[in-house]
C-alpha cells in the first residue's frame, strides 16, 4: 500500500502541476458566481435558481471530465515517452501498483477540485434568494418545487390481456376483422396492439359526467406537516372554444367512504379551471396520505365541458410529495458526477497503456461523447433495427448498452426538478458504472500494461 500511494502522492504533483488544473479552476471560480449572477432563466426565482444549477454542474462535470481524461492519458504516455518509467519499474514495485496508484491520485485530485466547485454552486444556490426581490408565493414556490426531493408516483398500468382478448374474439365471431388478417400472425399481433391501446386509453378517459380514480400504495413523505402535490395534465378528444377544462379533485382515503366508516384522514376537495395539454400541480397538506400510505385521487369530469378528458400515458397523472432534503439530494447528485469522473479516469489509463497520448484521447473522448448521447443513439437506431436486423442486435446495441448511460442520469433531470435521486439509485448506478464496468476496464488496464513492452534490450 505505501507504494501505491507514493505513486499517487507523485501523480497528485504531476496534476497539480499541469496548467490546464490551473485554467479550469480559474475558470470555474470566476464563471460560476458570474453565472449565479446574471442568469435569469425565465425571469421567476425558481427559473433562476433551476437555470444555475442546471448549467453550473454540466459545465463543472464537463470541465472535470475533460480534465480527468487529459490527467489520466498524460500522466502515463508522459512518464513512457520521457523514460521517466524506467526509473519506477527498475524498483521493487509492480506494474500493477503503479495504474492502480495513478488512479488514486487521478481519483483523489477530482474529489478535491469537485468539493471545492459544488460547495461553490451549493453556496450561490442557497444565497440567491437573499440577492433578488421575490414575494413570498416565489419563495413558497422555491421551497416546494425546487429546494427539495420529491418522489413521484404514477399509477400502476392496467393489465388489460384478458380484455384484448374478449375483444379481439367478439369482433372475430361478429365478422369485423379485416379480411385475411387471422392467416397473417404478424398483422394479427399488431391488431391485438392497436385494440389494447384503445381499452388503455379507455381507462385513462372520463366522458363528460364521468369520474376517474386512481390508488397510490407506499406513499411516504417526509413530513405530514408538509404538503404534497398531485401533479397533472388534461388531453381532450375535442377542445373547447376556450380552451380550459373545469375539474373537480378529490384527494384523500376514499375507503373511508366506501366502507361508511368514520372520517379519520382529512379529505380535500378543489375546484379548478386549467388550460389543456399544460401540466399543472394540486398542493394539498400530507396528512391527506393514510396510516398505511394509501392516497386516492379521484377526479370527476363535470357534463359543462362537453368533451372527454384524457389523461396522457406519461406524465398525465403524478403524486408528488417531499421525501427527503435538497442538501441531501445535492450531495447524491456530486456522488453521480464523482462516478463519471472515476470511470473516466480508468478509461484514461487503459487507453495509455497501449495507445499514444493523441490517439488516447481521441478514443476516450469518443466514448465520453457517446456515453453521453446514449439514449439518443438507441433511439435512432430502434427505427432502422429491422433492417440491421442481426447486425444491429450483436453490435451496435450490444456495444452502446455497454457503456455508462451519463445522459439517462444527468444531475440536472433530479435537482432541476426537486426530483429524488434515492440513494438506493444512485448505488445501483454505482454498481453498474464502477463494480463491474469500471472494474473491468481497470483489470484490462493491468493485463495490457503488464505485458506491454516498456523497453527493448538491443546488442
Amino acid at each position: 500500500m505505501r507504494k501505491v500511494w507514493a505513486v499517487a502522492v507523485n501523480t497528485i504533483k504531476q496534476a497539480l502541476r499541469m496548467k490546464i488544473a490551473a485554467v479550469f479552476t480559474v475558470l470555474l471560480l470566476v464563471l460560476l458566481p458570474v453565472m449565479g449572477l446574471k442568469m435569469t432563466g425565465d425571469g421567476t426565482l425558481k427559473g433562476r435558481l433551476q437555470t444555475f444549477v442546471s448549467y453550473g454542474l454540466s459545465l463543472t462535470g464537463l470541465l472535470l471530465c475533460l480534465f480527468t481524461v487529459i490527467v489520466s492519458v498524460y500522466t502515463l504516455t508522459n512518464d513512457l515517452k520521457r523514460r521517466q518509467i524506467y526509473t519506477v519499474l527498475t524498483k521493487p514495485i509492480r506494474r500493477y501498483q503503479l495504474i492502480v496508484g495513478k488512479l488514486l491520485g487521478i481519483v483523489l485530485v477530482d474529489i478535491m477540485l469537485l468539493i471545492l466547485f459544488s460547495a461553490t454552486i451549493y453556496a450561490i444556490t442557497i444565497y440567491i434568494p437573499r440577492f433578488v426581490k421575490a414575494d413570498k408565493q416565489m419563495l413558497a414556490d422555491v421551497d416546494n418545487q425546487f429546494y427539495t426531493a420529491r418522489a413521484g408516483l404514477r399509477p400502476a398500468e392496467a393489465d388489460v390481456s384478458e380484455e384484448v382478448v374478449q375483444e379481439y374474439e367478439k369482433l372475430r365471431k361478429s365478422s369485423q376483422l379485416p379480411a385475411g388478417l387471422e392467416q397473417n400472425v404478424s398483422a394479427q399481433r399488431n391488431y391485438k396492439k392497436e385494440i389494447e391501446r384503445r381499452i388503455k386509453l379507455r381507462k385513462r378517459a372520463a366522458r363528460p359526467g364521468g369520474e376517474l380514480l386512481w390508488q397510490f400504495y407506499n406513499v411516504k413523505p417526509l413530513d405530514v406537516r408538509q404538503n404534497l402535490f398531485v401533479r397533472f395534465k388534461y388531453d381532450v378528444s375535442a377542445n373547447p372554444p376556450d380552451l380550459m377544462i373545469y375539474g373537480r379533485w378529490i384527494i384523500g382515503d376514499d375507503r373511508q367512504l366506501s366502507y361508511a366508516a368514520g372520517i379519520k384522514t382529512p379529505i380535500y376537495r378543489a375546484d379548478r379551471k386549467d388550460l389543456i395539454r399544460t401540466f399543472y400541480e394540486i398542493e394539498v397538506p400530507a396528512d391527506a396520505v393514510a396510516d398505511d400510505g394509501y392516497l386516492g385521487v379521484d377526479f370527476i369530469n363535470p357534463p359543462i365541458n362537453n368533451t372527454v378528458v384524457i389523461f396522457p400515458p406519461k406524465g398525465g397523472i403524478e403524486v408528488l410529495y417531499k421525501a427527503d432534503t435538497f442538501t441531501a439530494n445535492f450531495i447524491r447528485a456530486v456522488l453521480l458526477i464523482l462516478i463519471r469522473l472515476i470511470f473516466l479516469a480508468v478509461l484514461g489509463l487503459l487507453a495509455a497503456a497501449f495507445l499514444s497520448f493523441p490517439v488516447a484521447i481521441l478514443l476516450c473522448l469518443s466514448v465520453f461523447l457517446t456515453a453521453n448521447i446514449s439514449g439518443f443513439i438507441l433511439e435512432s437506431f430502434e427505427y432502422v433495427a429491422k433492417e440491421l436486423s442481426g447486425v444491429y442486435s450483436s453490435v451496435f446495441k450490444s456495444l452502446i448498452q455497454l457503456l455508462p448511460q451519463f445522459d439517462k442520469f444527468s444531475t440536472s433531470k433530479f435537482l432541476v426538478p426537486g426530483r429524488l435521486l434515492s440513494w438506493s439509485l444512485l448505488g445501483k448506478i454505482a454498481l453498474s458504472t464502477l463494480c463491474i464496468k469500471t472494474l473491468l476496464l481497470l483489470l484490462l488496464a493491468m493485463l495490457i500494461f503488464s505485458r506491454r513492452e516498456v523497453a527493448k534490450v538491443t546488442v
